[in-house]
């Protein structure tokens, strides 16, 4: 994978990331949900995201590395193109939206990646493709997903609540 998602890859503990995806599903619906409304559209700095768009943001990415993981493990080897985050949350509008109607959102996308990657055996996993100019596994891409969810957690906890 890229060294950009080093840091995410990094988050994410050793053993089998399934299970690791498995136990997100909880951990994060307890902090979404236990997240007053009026607090959805808080930024912790002007220009930043708020609430809602961060939650918004975890959903879409995670649909967009579950198709990257989809088309790597079925042996697709098409470029796959990057994508703007900023450009998806500012079209989105998330802020039109509850923050349980998101953390439903989010969780209805995490039920989709583990079902997806569940079954994949270590020859689909490790097929190499390539998204935004860089080789990428299947394996890869289920570890960023887990891994860019603790990072949104962490900045979550750290600078909003």
């Amino acid at each position: 994978f890229s060294p950009y998602y080093a840091g995410y890859v990094a988050r994410v503990p050793d053993g089998d990331v399934v299970e690791t995806l498995r136990s997100q599903v909880d951990a994060t619906m307890a902090l979404a949900r236990s997240l007053a409304e009026e607090k959805g559209g808080h930024r912790y700095a002007p220009g930043k995201w708020s609430i809602r768009e961060v939650l918004g943001h975890m959903a879409d990415t995670e649909r967009i590395m579950a198709y990257r993981a989809l088309r790597v493990a079925r042996g697709d080897a098409t470029p796959l193109p990057g994508f703007d985050e900023n450009l998806y949350v500012e079209n989105a509008r998330f802020d039109d939206r509850t923050l349980s109607s998101l953390a439903d959102d989010l969780a209805i996308a995490r039920q989709s990646t583990i079902a997806l990657l569940a079954p994949l055996g270590d020859d689909e996993l490790g097929r190499v493709g390539s998204a935004n100019g860089a080789p990428i596994t299947a394996r890869a891409l289920a570890w960023i997903i887990a891994g860019h969810e603790r990072h949104h957690l962490a900045i979550l906890r750290e600078r909003y609540l």
